[in-house]
């Protein structure tokens, strides 16, 4: 017998883990310890990449149609995979713009900040809400999932 899926607490989780890595992002950005955008990111992996101990991937439905983006987020989670780097799919770039503010200071105030590649590298090392969203990417990729997906909700 197949046991059934509680939809409302996957529901759950899937909220507390959303929680979880806002509060994960927003604390890293405070630490100085989150690298935004894809260039940001591929020069910190080149440069120190065992410092890095998450990498999330955001991006919009009509993302899936840019061929370049796609080509780097392959680019970017294979490398995570060969170094042992959780890495976490998300969609709600509004959100994350929300979250981390989304003009960057030092280009033209229309220019938004490339919120498609974040890298959280050392915050508190026993930080909660790090565990949490890993916990969750462990989890995911034993039911075969193997690059966890994450929706933010707007607010």
């Amino acid at each position: 017998m197949i046991p059934e899926l509680n939809y409302d607490s996957v529901e759950n989780r899937m909220q507390s883990v959303g929680l979880a890595l806002e509060e994960l992002l927003v604390t890293a950005q405070k630490q100085d310890c989150l690298t935004i955008g894809i260039y940001e990111s591929a020069k910190l992996f080149n440069a120190d990449p065992d410092s890095v101990v998450l990498c999330v991937l955001a991006c919009r439905p009509d993302d899936e149609d840019d061929v370049a983006l796609q080509i780097h987020f392959t680019l970017l989670q294979s490398f995570c995979c060969d170094s042992g780097i959780t890495i976490l799919r998300v969609s709600g770039l509004q959100r994350l713009q929300q979250l981390l503010g989304s003009v960057d200071a030092n280009r033209n105030q229309e220019e938004h900040r490339d919120l498609h590649c974040m890298l959280v590298t050392n915050p508190q090392a026993d930080h909660c809400r790090l565990q949490e969203v890993g916990i969750y990417c462990q989890e995911s990729r034993r039911l075969d999932q193997w690059v966890p997906e994450l929706v933010l909700q707007e607010r």
